[in-house]
């Protein structure tokens, strides 16, 4: 079976520009026109947010559209009904990103063997530890051909980076920083010693830069230390400008990438 995020690392080793909406935000049909609006103006890579009502590592604005998002409407259930027939508009890859708790109500097996159905090539719980990961789920994830995908930090020891490597086929996300996402401070990407650390590690995996990414300027920083960077609270708050869906997707991505 064909993995669409391996695919694409293959195709495109730089400069890959990953994006984090939540799902059913701002409004609860807006997943898939989003998805396919952010393939249309060139995203590499999508994620696509569980909202959740205690998001532990998100920081206030991911929060919020999590809050409107189940406010709306928005469960596994549903998320799985609008994404069933996502693989007949497109094949860009698609990444579900949320917190444990939901997923072991749904049933892990359950959550894998439909993630699976409908097409979705990776999953980010931030909160499952490795641990737990390879005893109890490693095998499931894999048969169903979900790349799981972990998050290291600048505290993260090596040796801890390199069995996280060994465990995952997808990609590793590199938190920029210590903090919740959704931080715009000019040192987003300024940790470059810990970047070089990692890439000189020589991981069987490429690395993601997320967290604080909001402009072009913080984007460029972040591929020029990884093979590209991860952007979610600067995109949701431009999905909660006025003006439609469409053009709000545009104005971002056109500033992110810094195309006319």
């Amino acid at each position: 079976m064909e993995n669409r995020i391996k695919t694409l690392f293959v195709q495109k080793p730089q400069e890959l520009l990953s994006v984090y909406f939540t799902a059913g935000y701002p409004n609860l049909e807006d997943t898939v026109p989003t998805i396919l609006e952010l393939e249309r103006n060139g995203v590499d890579l999508i994620e696509i947010g569980m909202p959740f009502s205690d998001p532990l590592a998100d920081g206030p604005t991911i929060q919020q559209s999590s809050e409107v998002a189940l406010r709306n409407g928005m469960t596994i259930p549903k998320l799985f009904e609008q994404l069933k027939d996502i693989r007949q508009q497109t094949q860009i890859p698609l990444v579900l990103m949320g917190y444990l708790n939901p997923v072991m109500q749904y049933g892990v097996e359950k959550f894998c063997s439909e993630a699976s159905e409908i097409g979705i090539d990776g999953i980010i719980l931030p909160d499952l530890p490795l641990a737990d990961y390879v005893r109890e789920y490693k095998g499931l994830f894999e048969q169903h051909h979900l790349s799981m995908v972990f998050l290291i930090t600048p505290q993260t020891t090596e040796q801890r980076i390199r069995e996280i490597d060994s465990h995952t086929d997808g990609f590793i996300y590199m938190v920029s920083s210590a903090s919740v996402t959704g931080g715009t401070n000019g040192n987003a990407v300024a940790n470059t010693d810990y970047f070089q650390r990692v890439s000189q590690m020589g991981l069987q995996n490429p690395g993601i830069i997320g967290f604080g990414i909001h402009n072009h300027e913080t984007f460029t920083e972040a591929c020029n230390h990884a093979s590209g960077a991860i952007i979610g609270s600067a995109f949701i708050k431009a999905l909660a400008q006025e003006g439609s869906l469409q053009q709000n997707i545009q104005t971002f991505i056109q500033s992110i990438k810094q195309e006319a």
